[in-house]
């Protein structure tokens, strides 16, 4: 009897070390091959699309040239790499730049990123936060305001309207509504959203940017809850003095260009409200104000 259960004792020592070589063997090999597989595959996804850049696929992909990708990439690769380990690879930063680009640029749930990228929703929901923060941190300082005159003047430089120092316009960003917000961020749209308010020059760069008001909220009562705002009231902004305008003695400020969703100020300028015959000085005025912010 006791030999018996010695054999039998032994041969369940044996299955039980056997399966978890098994295991052992097929999470490091088949497992390990299978998530290379795919990483492997999205990469070469990207390499083919950053490798044709005549084709504008890339672009459209993540909505920004390869140039600017590579920048990114460049700066943030440091902050959001990971170190791979015995049970997993990382994914690699230009794949998690990827992610949240194309999470930023159409909002695609994460499920769908899922099915594109081959990463979990659950891995992808830690992704984003993480990219969007470093991002944040390493660019802070490439959106800024203006602190004197002479920049201001560099500004003014780069738009068809005399003494225009930047383009004021708000953008409505879809959200989920919040759980007892009511109708907070309920737009005259008819969806909830927060708003971007955005100042920027003639080459489309960011001088400032305001994000989170409500959506219920219109883009000049946005702007008076701004630092960009409190600069203006206090003249603290630093504005150059008003000068003659050219072929001219009128003094005239220095002016960003709004949309009649905001009001008008010595340092805001904005169409003639109301609609107006072809021809006459409001129409002209209104025509090269609003295409001075289009087409900068």
């Amino acid at each position: 009897m006791d030999d018996e259960v010695g054999v039998i004792a032994a041969a369940a020592i044996y299955l039980i070390s056997a399966y978890n070589y098994y295991v052992s063997v097929y999470r490091t090999k088949v497992v390990k091959k299978k998530r290379q597989k795919r990483r492997c595959s999205m990469e070469n996804q990207l390499t083919e699309l950053l490798q044709e850049p005549e084709s504008k696929e890339f672009q459209n992909f993540v909505r920004m040239s390869d140039s600017n990708f590579e920048y990114l990439l460049q700066n943030i690769s440091p902050v959001i790499s990971k170190q791979d380990t015995d049970f997993r690879e990382s994914i690699p930063a230009k794949i998690r730049l990827a992610v949240t680009l194309r999470y930023l640029a159409t909002g695609d749930s994460y499920r769908s990123l899922h099915y594109t990228f081959k990463i979990s929703s659950q891995l992808i929901s830690q992704i984003i936060p993480e990219v969007c923060q470093a991002l944040i941190d390493v660019l802070k300082d490439t959106v800024k305001i203006p602190t004197s005159p002479e920049e201001w003047l560099t500004v003014a430089r780069g738009f068809r309207f005399p003494h225009c120092v930047g383009a004021l316009d708000g953008k409505h960003i879809k959200i989920q509504s919040p759980p007892k917000s009511g109708s907070e961020y309920y737009n005259y749209k008819g969806d909830f959203s927060i708003v971007l308010l955005g100042l920027v020059v003639s080459n489309y760069c960011f001088l400032f940017a305001d994000v989170g008001a409500q959506g219920r909220i219109s883009d000049g009562g946005v702007l008076r809850q701004t630092i960009l705002w409190k600069k203006i009231i206090d003249k603290s902004i630093n504005f150059p003095p008003p000068c003659p305008l050219p072929d001219t003695d009128i003094e005239f400020p220095y002016v960003i260009l709004g949309d009649g969703a905001f009001a008008l100020h010595t340092n805001i300028l904005k169409p003639y409200p109301g609609n107006h015959e072809t021809g006459t000085p409001e129409r002209v005025f209104n025509q090269i104000l609003s295409g001075s912010r289009v087409g900068c």
